[in-house]
């Protein structure tokens, strides 16, 4: 169950100034930056109903499309990303920070902001720039257990660090003084009971009575490691009558998995999408999830508690992944499975007997810790809220 922002804290928020709460959140490139973004500002939306809540990001994440369709505003500012791999490109990332951070305090001005929030990724540290130039609060959540570049660096320009994992304090400056508030996932899956939901979700995605659904989920725009082993799986199992798939592919891969699903007999045990808009729908008909090892993935599975075999991405920076995905394997709530062996055959031999035990994964989904998760999108407002009450009425943004 969520706990709710405070009422007295809200109250203190809305009334501290005579303008509207305003503020602005960082987030931008990938779900894993987007989605808890989303769930902070629908918990700000909650405690403060007329809130002016606004996002930053650039125009070449999934941002321009997540963000407006959940009904709130996107800006956009120049930024590049944090990544050795751009070469000489690198020597321009402060010249860009500059700039996108002058972007930054003039939203931050025009949108009346109170308190500016960086939720990691490259487009978040930006906002923390432009908060520090004009003067106002900010604060920062790492989502992953070992931090990004950008939030390392943004660490440096606030005081106000909150994580969702506690191991990330060891790899952030100030990370000593760091609130552990969890990841803010969606309210629907914070409140998930899959018991009663499961019913529904079943019908929802046509599984049939008796099967078991394994889920492969490979992220925002799908994964084609996972996506192929998926197909070899389904073409393997095409004479199974107590197992389905459900396959979401990202939008670019839809097509070619369908056709390869009805060209191997795969489609007969196999469903492939393009996007799940109900992730609670698709937590409670899951029995098992294949999937990257992204913190926003790791928090909702804790928090949900279904067992998955997690397949961290091999490039992400720090190896991050793979350190998500301890927090599951350690505690017995998850099985990790490198990348290049992430083979139909070697996903058989471990999912086969775990399908045929319900209660091994009865035992997983008992082990999954659902932490503060299910709580940290009102954690995280919280802090938000506290920090408006230390912004004055006449601020004068720095010229």
């Amino acid at each position: 169950m969520r706990t709710p922002v405070t009422s007295a804290t809200a109250r203190a928020a809305a009334t501290h100034t005579n303008r509207p709460l305003s503020v602005v959140i960082g987030a931008g490139g990938t779900g894993g930056h987007i989605y808890p973004g989303l769930a902070l500002a629908d918990a700000l939306r909650r405690a403060v109903p007329d809130a002016v809540i606004s996002f930053v990001g650039t125009e070449r994440g999934l941002e321009t499309r997540l963000i407006p369709e959940a009904g709130y505003r996107l800006h956009t500012v120049d930024m590049i990303p944090f990544d050795p791999s751009l070469g000489a490109r690198r020597y321009l990332l402060p010249a860009a920070l500059l700039k996108s951070g002058a972007q930054c305090r003039a939203i931050l001005k025009a949108q009346g902001a109170q308190v500016a929030v960086g939720m990691g990724g490259y487009p978040s540290a930006p906002v923390i720039v432009g908060a520090r130039m004009a003067g106002l609060p900010s604060l920062i959540h790492e989502s992953n257990a070992v931090p990004g570049r950008a939030n390392r660096f943004a660490a440096r320009l606030t005081p106000h660090i909150a994580v969702a994992f506690d191991r990330s304090r060891a790899h952030l400056p100030g990370g000593d003084r760091a609130t552990t508030t969890g990841m803010p996932i969606a309210a629907a899956l914070a409140a998930l009971d899959r018991t009663a939901l499961r019913a529904e979700a079943r019908r929802e995605f046509g599984v049939p009575d008796g099967a078991r659904l394994v889920l492969f989920n490979g992220g925002s725009l799908g994964a084609a490691r996972l996506t192929e082993a998926a197909l070899g799986l389904a073409a393997r199992w095409r004479w199974r009558g107590d197992v389905s798939l459900l396959i979401k592919t990202g939008p670019a891969a839809l097509d070619e998995t369908r056709r390869r699903l009805a060209q191997e007999g795969g489609d007969v045990v196999a469903r492939a999408v393009p996007y799940l808009d109900r992730m609670d729908l698709a937590y409670a008909a899951a029995d098992l999830v294949v999937c990257r090892a992204g913190s926003a993935t790791v928090a909702e599975l804790a928090a949900t508690g279904v067992p998955a075999v997690l397949v961290p991405y091999p490039h992400a920076p720090g190896d991050h992944q793979t350190h998500n995905a301890r927090v599951l394997s350690d505690a017995g709530a998850g099985l990790l499975l490198p990348d290049a062996e992430t083979t139909a055959d070697r996903l058989a031999a471990l999912l086969e007997p775990l399908l045929a035990e319900p209660a091994r994964l009865a035992a997983m989904s008992g082990a999954a810790d659902p932490g503060p998760h299910a709580r940290a999108a009102d954690l995280l407002a919280e802090r938000v809220l506290h920090l408006t009450t230390q912004h004055t009425d006449h601020l004068e943004y720095a010229a």
